[in-house]
């Protein structure tokens, strides 16, 4: 399958790295407008990089659409005209109903839209999944490709703005546990390359003891919720970066990701787990001494 991601920002990058990890794809386009951003692709067996949307689309079975909000309604109106029907159109962008894209290329057209996390890097996203009618026709090979990169879950659009906090704001909001975790260890004494280092493991060794036993219902919210944690803690042992570089990259300016972190920590987040695990670590300490 010939594959085109549409906008190779934080997203497309995401997916395009574990795409070609998973050697999912024949040939991958990857569009930007300044392709010297793409460097880093030259050469990579069946990448191709171009600034041409219009050539990527016409060569393309499979279009996914990566770009910013704002910049979507044009460049979807600028390449109507190469969407045919027997192409399938994936929108990652968030907020951007079918409805709207219905209106610029057509509702005759395979359309869906996908809400993958940043941890799709390393084959271990959580992407919920929804189409128009023609979409869900054509559902398979959007799943093929997605549940190559994590697991991914077929809900209705209504849900898809609370999917979107739950898995892809979620990839930041774990970070964030993660960091306030490996913060309470260096007060515990520990350097902090080991403090982050137990915290990633824990939260990895919690998150897969669930997917592995099967302990936990896999109703939709626990399985979104699950992966999630999965992914980040993947995300972080694989990338070896720190939670908040990988923070950075899903907080974008006045976006839900960042209001929602900030409103966490107003509400006390990192302080209240740090406080825990100190009481909690005096309190194993005065049993010792018992």
């Amino acid at each position: 399958m010939k594959i085109a991601i549409i906008g190779v920002g934080n997203i497309g990058t995401a997916i395009a790295n574990g795409l070609i990890a998973n050697g999912t794809c024949e040939t991958l386009f990857l569009t930007k407008r300044n392709t010297g951003d793409l460097a880093s692709y030259q050469g990579k067996k069946g990448v191709i990089i171009t600034a041409d949307n219009k050539e990527a689309v016409k060569l393309a079975d499979l279009l996914i659409f990566a770009v910013q909000p704002h910049q979507f309604q044009n460049i979807l109106a600028e390449l109507k005209g190469y969407i045919t029907k027997e192409k399938i159109v994936i929108s990652a962008i968030t907020g951007y109903k079918i409805s709207q894209m219905e209106a610029i290329v057509g509702a005759d057209k395979n359309i869906i839209r996908v809400m993958p996390n940043t941890a799709i890097a390393v084959g271990k996203s959580m992407t919920c999944i929804c189409a128009n009618e023609n979409g869900n026709k054509n559902m398979a090979a959007t799943l093929s490709i997605f549940e190559n990169l994590g697991a991914t879950i077929v809900i209705p659009e209504e849900q898809m703005q609370a999917a979107t906090v739950i898995c892809a704001s979620g990839i930041a909001f774990w970070m964030r546990l993660i960091r306030a975790t490996t913060q309470g260890a260096i007060q515990l004494g520990f350097e902090s390359k080991e403090a982050l280092h137990m915290s990633v493991h824990t939260c990895l060794g919690a998150a897969s003891l669930l997917v592995d036993s099967g302990s936990h219902p896999e109703q939709e919210i626990d399985k979104v919720t699950i992966h999630t944690c999965l992914g980040a803690a993947s995300l972080l042992v694989d990338s070896g970066s720190h939670p908040e570089q990988e923070i950075d990259k899903v907080t974008t300016p006045r976006g839900c990701t960042i209001e929602g972190l900030n409103e966490m920590e107003h509400q006390g987040l990192s302080s209240s787990l740090i406080k825990g695990l100190t009481v909690s670590y005096e309190k194993i300490t005065q049993i010792s001494k018992d």
